[in-house]
């Protein structure tokens, strides 16, 4: 009872203590870094990346954060998907991406051809989310599920509104698209708007968006974390959550590799304004390195997740999980990265080490930041005294003292916890575990500790990352087709050569926003991008009267443009019946439901008993394992403790084999489950309309 009453407290400070922050932002707080970025969470096929001050593209790799000035170049057979938290953005075939800007209340997308699928699940009064394109920007009003296609020549852009409210801005015009209605907008200086009814016509695109958003659904991980932390919902498919006395429901991953640990496997980014960057191998590799920390039970490693939202309380302030670049420590002394030059460089022999921040323990940024963004970036990650935080921000920010001295980090002696590479490898984006550098364990047990990431320059390969050289980029024409905005974008980030040049003479340290701005180009420059919307007049369709609720229908309904509108489907209109439009005002909820939707209604049943029977069958897995993973803990721990070193690496074998059999069997009944639920599934499926050829380009209509 004692030990409920001081959680309770516990809690409750924590909530004032964010309460009291959140009003009290100062004028430095401008210069605070987003506390939010993009994922590239998936990508299939040839996909490409371009990093922001760079004229180079490589192949995309998973994990990587993408923010404001990063395009993504989809090819003929790409697809791919990025996640901002409160939005899920997909991208088609043949399509070209990039973030105008991209802030804490901020999205704004820029796309020169293709096909784009959003589907925005929460949207703040203060919060803008803006789409351009080369003949007109779209604004999203109201949370709901979105396409835009731009054709190839650019003139031509049709929007398709399947639940919430847009608005399209273009041409000295404004035209509102509400739920269930598709748009074809042509021409430049003024549009030709043609506003219709949307009905079903489902592509493979759109089944393949309506399959990602279910993931997302039916997240068992959501029960657990916060879902503002991005690329939470890729944690059920990779492990399993089990409670522990002391840290709650902590996830633990299903890993194959023996003595993983977390932060080993993948590499050093330089993304501005975070500086280095941790970008994980692993297919569910982003939520844990970023938000939460991790800790060791029973000799096997779990994250401790950040909070989930909570049920609205009046007068306590819900924070956003700050996104950090990698919550880790940095250890120091003759052999690790305390030892720096002068000049950002590091000193002759000196390797670069690091291990997890454990629960409570006090994230430092190394980049320029606020009394008020140290509180929330770690309080909304941890549970963590505010004054203890203070503390750190007074020694480590204020004081500019890196070095922690009298803090035991919970981390720091685990066996096989502390990573350590080459400084070449850490500057230049390369595979930490494939230049990994032995540490003495003993040393770095009792070793000082840097709270801060090592100033240093990073080379050019730091800021591509471990892309390969791209064998797809766009069309020249197309990579610098300018578009229509409604709000003016920021001017585009500074060349890498002069932001490395400005990054060495801060001494190898990141660049405050303000400091990044006084080397950005000109804004006359910016604007050859992007020609802001002259002033709108809310406007009238074609067939907009015709198509409403209540008049008839216009059977002739050509699309104009060179490519024709495509009319995609969605399974959240399609759900539309059994959708709660609390999250909006009356007037943005769809007046009648899609009558698609009855035949899915038939199946939410069935569809409900499929993910519970996975669910069992996870949890079930997940403690099988547990308990192998505890009997090879104790035999690694009994082979240690007699010193034999034959006997261990025989059993670190053995056991690798195991865990590794042990997926394949995991496997195998999460496959026969699956095809018994698709029979269950086929059964009970009514009979369809016949077959419609699928295709991600936009169709004629009849």
């Amino acid at each position: 009872m004692r030990k409920n009453l001081l959680k309770a407290v516990s809690i409750l400070s924590v909530a004032l203590a964010v309460a009291l922050f959140i009003p009290q932002r100062a004028a430095a707080d401008d210069d605070d870094p987003p506390s939010r970025v993009a994922r590239l969470g998936f990508a299939r096929g040839s996909v490409s990346f371009n990093p922001a001050g760079t004229d180079d593209w490589v192949s995309a790799i998973v994990n990587r954060p993408v923010t404001t000035g990063d395009k993504i170049w989809n090819d003929a057979d790409g697809r791919s998907e990025l996640s901002i938290g409160s939005a899920v953005i997909r991208l088609g075939s043949t399509t070209g991406f990039s973030f105008l800007n991209l802030t804490d209340n901020t999205a704004q997308i820029r796309i020169t051809e293709g096909t784009l699928n959003i589907r925005v699940r929460n949207l703040g009064d203060d919060e803008t989310f803006e789409v351009d394109t080369p003949n007109l920007a779209f604004t999203v009003l109201r949370p709901g599920n979105y396409k835009i296609v731009v054709n190839e020549a650019g003139d031509t852009t049709t929007v398709v509104v399947r639940d919430g409210q847009g608005e399209v801005t273009g041409g000295g015009s404004a035209y509102t698209i509400h739920p269930n209605e598709i748009g074809a907008f042509v021409g430049a200086d003024q549009l030709d708007a043609d506003v219709e009814s949307w009905e079903s016509n489902d592509d493979d695109f759109d089944d393949w968006c309506a399959d990602r958003d279910r993931r997302i659904d039916h997240s068992v991980s959501a029960r657990y974390v916060s879902t503002d932390a991005i690329g939470y919902e890729d944690l059920d498919e990779y492990g399993g959550w089990r409670p522990v006395p002391e840290y709650g429901t902590i996830w633990f991953p299903h890993v194959t590799v023996v003595g993983w640990a977390p932060y080993h496997y993948g590499h050093w980014a330089y993304i501005a304004p975070w500086g280095y960057t941790w970008v994980d191998d692993a297919p569910w590799g982003f939520a844990p390195f970023h938000y939460g920390r991790w800790v060791t039970v029973g000799g096997v490693w779990g994250w401790v997740p950040c909070a989930p939202r909570p049920v609205t309380v009046v007068g306590v302030a819900y924070v956003r999980p700050v996104y950090a670049p990698a919550l880790v420590a940095w250890v120091g002394g003759p052999h690790f990265a305390v030892g720096i030059g002068v000049g950002g460089g590091f000193a002759a022999g000196v390797n670069v080490g690091w291990f997890p921040l454990g629960p409570r323990e006090v994230y430092v940024p190394s980049y320029p930041v606020s009394r008020t963004y140290v509180n929330n970036v770690n309080i909304s990650n941890t549970t963590v005294n505010t004054t203890v935080v203070n503390n750190y921000y007074n020694t480590t920010i204020v004081n500019k003292n890196v070095t922690v001295t009298n803090v035991k980090y919970v981390n720091q002696s685990v066996p096989g916890a502390v990573s350590a590479t080459t400084p070449q490898a850490f500057t230049s984006a390369q595979s930490v575990s494939k230049n990994s550098v032995v540490v003495n364990e003993r040393e770095v047990a009792s070793a000082p500790v840097a709270a801060t990431t090592p100033p240093v320059a990073p080379a050019k390969q730091a800021v591509l990352g471990s892309g390969t050289t791209a064998a797809a980029k766009p069309p020249a024409a197309l990579a610098n087709r300018p578009v229509v905005a409604k709000t003016a974008p920021p001017p585009p980030p500074a060349s890498f050569a002069k932001q490395q040049q400005a990054i060495q003479a801060n001494g190898g340290k990141p660049l405050a926003p303000s400091q990044v701005r006084q080397i950005q180009p000109e804004p006359a420059q910016t604007r050859a991008a992007v020609k802001i919307a002259p002033p709108s007049k809310p406007a009238t369709p074609r067939n907009l009267q015709a198509n409403r609720p209540g008049a008839p229908n216009n059977p002739a309904q050509p699309t104009p443009g060179n490519k024709p509108a495509t009319t995609p489907a969605n399974s959240g209109a399609q759900n539309a019946a059994q959708k709660s439009y609390s999250d909006r005002p009356p007037v943005a909820r769809p007046s009648n439901a899609n009558p698609v939707g009855n035949s899915n209604a038939a199946n939410v049943e069935l569809e409900q008993k499929h993910q519970q029977q996975l669910e069992q069958l996870r949890a079930q897995q997940d403690q099988e394992r547990q308990k192998v993973e505890q009997q090879q803990v104790q035999e690694r721990q009994k082979a240690q403790q007699q010193a034999d070193a034959a006997k261990q690496q025989q059993l670190n074998q053995q056991h690798q084999q195991q865990l590794e059999l042990f997926e394949k069997k995991h496997d195998q009944e999460e496959q026969q489950l699956k095809q018994k639920q698709q029979q269950e599934a086929q059964k009970a499926k009514p009979a369809k309309n016949p077959p419609k050829e699928k295709d991600d380009k936009p169709k004629p209509k009849p």
